[in-house]
């Protein structure tokens, strides 16, 4: 999801662009239209055609990067050009008079620092402190990024012919209100990035042929209402940046009935009112980006009935009158993302008959249904906060976005990886713990109340593997048809049982590992104190851990207002990531434990064995050096190796937790594979780490065997001395069978097993 930074809007930079969209614009302009009418034809709803084929694709395939038409039709068309990209459209480029074919400069006067062509004259990044000497005939004149700190009166009086003027890029801090006195020609004047704080009363009086105005960038704190007072021209106003609050009270089209593109984007505006767009019924172009607008009145636009595009985003907006966009019946292009609706009404957008973009980013949509898009039939570009929402729009062949980076249009798990790597996980995790489980149940331990505390442990690590499993096997169940049971998965029971499940396993895993720490920390660095827990101490600490690690996992589940969805933020169920959406309760609940008690208990664990390694150090000083070095550098591989695991575990969580809450984009893909790989580490290590790897175990796995070799030997040796007993008795019988009924013989001394 893009942020308000990254939002895409109307550049203020318009030469190099105008040009290459006047290339391009021909072709794509009536592209989303062509686009959004062939749906109909022929294919289902929310299938689309492969150009003039028979054949339909669904949404989820058009315009994803790969061809899946045999004629590439589902990745053509795939730009979004509506709104004022292809107002362009409409602009005729006047040809040069192909009489006059020479560049030499016609003017006698100009600057040697400055380059001049015909009547135009650049004087670009030339250190001028003040308007140079020109000829009287300059038709355009380019002052960009040079020192001017003021306009004073008449400064231009004498260039009557100028038509362009470009003062971009310098450190003026006052324009005199007869600055532009005799500019009857002027038709763009570019002031931006500069330091104008306000514009005096008539400074535009002369400039009644302008067409664009471009002020962006610049600390205008305020406008007099009679400031554009001579813009009759005036088609295109940016004002970008600047730190106005509100707009005037008189329409701003006023003293510009021409005004076709206004772009007031990152100002400071808070209030809108009616009357300021009131005479504006010839503007095509509305921006209002990044703004602190908290609400519209229900008849803002009325007489907007020629706009083409309208940009809300990045405000304060928390409600839209139901009929707010009634008028706007030559719409194209609507942004309102990244404000603090709390609801969109189901007839919002009935009257956008020929809306072909509509931009929906960072909204959340509790009621969104499939009726409130169908009005808008040629709408071909949607952009929605959470991709699961596509699915309400099936009649758009362009929804973004298609992923979060964790699933897909089709699955669970958007990755063939994760999907695998889930289960993997799983099964280690599960098995490990088990096993360890189930030997430490059979071998006597010599501290019962340490083994005791591993298998809890172990029982809180396998709860990991169990979350892990359930993951994999809803993955499989929505294999191929995510997308229609998103939400309602982010929403079900289920998903939020399994989100309990893991964050319980974590917090128990945690609170376990510092305890089993600090308990090993007492017994190392004060070997002759009094402080060892007994039997009744262990077992009230390990109930009192898992009392505290349900109550962390379940207090989210108790109230949806203060915590709204807490654990269905996304298909894996899992609250790592915060986004600006997120309830502030809930924010910060998951800080509070992933960064409070969490980096406590890791920090801890660090000081604890740092601790322990020294003061097993200075313990072995007085030792055989050999055997000192052989002895520490085992204790120091063990410990690295516990103090690593849990970093490899933690450290990320909290840096993607510190980036959420600094507000930095993360990748989905990056919250996946923190959850299926880096969360359950420590579930699968620790059964090694703790219990596989230590000599006691091994010592008394290696006596087990023994014995159990020990003890088949036995059972071989007994089964086979009854055997042979079972055969002599055989024999005996057949010996005396043979004597009744065989002539007597001479038979040799017989062994005496046989009697």
């Amino acid at each position: 999801m893009r942020s308000c930074e990254e939002a895409p809007r109307a550049s203020p930079d318009f030469p190099a662009l105008f040009l290459l969209l006047q290339l391009s614009a021909t072709a794509s302009g009536a592209v989303s239209m062509f686009a959004s009418r062939e749906v109909m034809e022929g294919c289902p709803l929310g299938q689309f055609p492969c150009g003039n084929m028979s054949v339909c694709l669904p949404q989820m395939l058009q315009c994803d990067g790969q061809r899946d038409c045999k004629n590439g039709a589902d990745e053509e068309h795939c730009g979004d050009n509506s709104g004022w990209a292809d107002i362009f459209d409409r602009t005729i480029i006047k040809k040069s008079d192909p009489e006059d074919l020479t560049d030499a400069c016609s003017l006698q006067q100009y600057p040697e620092s400055c380059d001049c062509t015909k009547t135009e004259v650049l004087c670009v990044g030339v250190h001028l402190r003040a308007v140079p000497l020109l000829s009287s005939n300059v038709t355009w004149l380019s002052l960009k990024s040079n020192d001017l700190r003021e306009l004073p009166d008449h400064v231009f009086s004498k260039y009557a012919d100028l038509q362009r003027l470009f003062l971009q890029n310098n450190s003026i801090h006052t324009v005199s209100s007869h600055a532009f006195t005799g500019l009857f020609k002027l038709r763009k004047l570019f002031l931006s990035q500069n330091y104008i704080t306000s514009l005096k009363h008539g400074v535009f009086r002369d400039l009644h042929k302008l067409q664009w105005l471009v002020l962006d960038h610049n600390p205008l704190r305020n406008i007099s209402h009679d400031t554009f007072f001579g813009l009759k021209s005036l088609t295109f106003l940016s004002m970008v940046n600047t730190s106005l609050m509100q707009l005037s009270k008189l329409s701003i089209c006023h003293y510009m009935p021409l005004l076709s593109w206004l772009d007031f984007a990152e100002n400071r505006i808070e209030v809108l009112n009616y009357s300021a767009l009131m005479t504006c019924d010839g503007l095509t172009v509305l921006s209002l980006h990044d703004n602190k607008i908290e609400t519209l009145p229900e008849n803002t636009f009325q007489s907007l009935i020629s706009l083409a595009e309208l940009d809300l985003s990045c405000n304060m907006i928390a409600d839209l009158p139901s009929n707010i966009f009634r008028s706007l019946k030559s719409l194209l292009k609507l942004n309102i993302s990244h404000n603090t609706l709390l609801h969109i009404h189901a007839g919002h957008f009935d009257y956008l008959a020929q809306l072909e973009s509509l931009v929906l980013e960072g909204i959340e949509i509790p009621d969104i249904q499939t009726k409130m898009f169908l009005p808008m039939r040629n709408l071909s570009h949607i952009y929605f906060k959470d991709f699961q929402y596509c699915s309400y729009a099936p009649h758009v062949r362009k929804c973004k976005p298609n992923t979060d980076g964790i699933s897909s249009f089709e699955d669970l798990l958007a990755n063939m990886v994760l999907r695998v790597s889930v289960w993997v996980m799983a099964f280690i995790t599960c098995f490990g713990n088990l096993f360890v489980i189930g030997m430490r149940s059979c071998i006597r331990a010599e501290n019962s109340l340490h083994a005791a505390c591993i298998k809890v442990l172990c029982c809180a690590d396998c709860l990991m593997g169990v979350y892990l499993f359930f993951l994999g096997v809803f993955d499989v169940k929505f294999r191929g048809e995510y997308n229609r049971n998103a939400l309602l998965w982010m929403e079900s029971v289920e998903c939020r049982t399994i989100g309990f499940l893991a964050m319980l396993s974590s917090e128990v895993s945690v609170l376990l590992l510092a305890y089993l720490t600090l308990e090993k920390f007492l017994v190392i660095v004060f070997p002759f104190s009094y402080l060892r827990p007994g039997k009744l101490q262990t077992g009230l600490v390990l109930v009192s851990i898992w009392l505290l690690g349900f109550l962390i996992a379940a207090v989210p589940l108790l109230s949806d207002d203060l915590f709204g969805n807490y654990y269905g933020r996304n298909g894996v169920c899992f609250p790592l990531h915060s986004d600006r959406l997120e309830k502030p309760t809930a924010k910060g609940y998951s800080t509070g434990i992933f960064l409070g008690l969490n980096l406590l208990a890791f920090l801890v664990i660090v000081f604890c064995y740092s601790s322990m390694f020294y003061s097993i150090y200075k313990t072995g000083v007085n030792t055989d050096l050999r055997s000192r070095l052989h002895k520490d550098v085992a204790v120091a591989n063990r410990f690295f190796f516990i103090v690593f695991s849990d970093a490899l575990c933690w450290i990320p969580i909290f840096l993607v937790k510190i980036l959420s809450l600094l507000e930095v984009e993360i990748p989905g893909t990056i919250n996946s594979w923190v959850v299926i790989f880096v969360l359950p580490i420590n579930s699968a290590l620790n059964p090694i780490l703790y219990t596989l790897t230590t000599s006691f175990f091994r010592e008394q796995v290696e006596l087990l065997l023994c014995r159990w070799q020990r003890s088949s030997s036995i059972i071989r040796d007994r089964k086979s001395l009854t055997s042979t007993t079972v055969y002599m008795e055989g024999s005996k019988h057949t010996f005396y069978h043979s004597k009744v009924f065989l002539p007597r013989l001479s038979v040799p001394d017989m062994d005496p097993r046989y009697g």
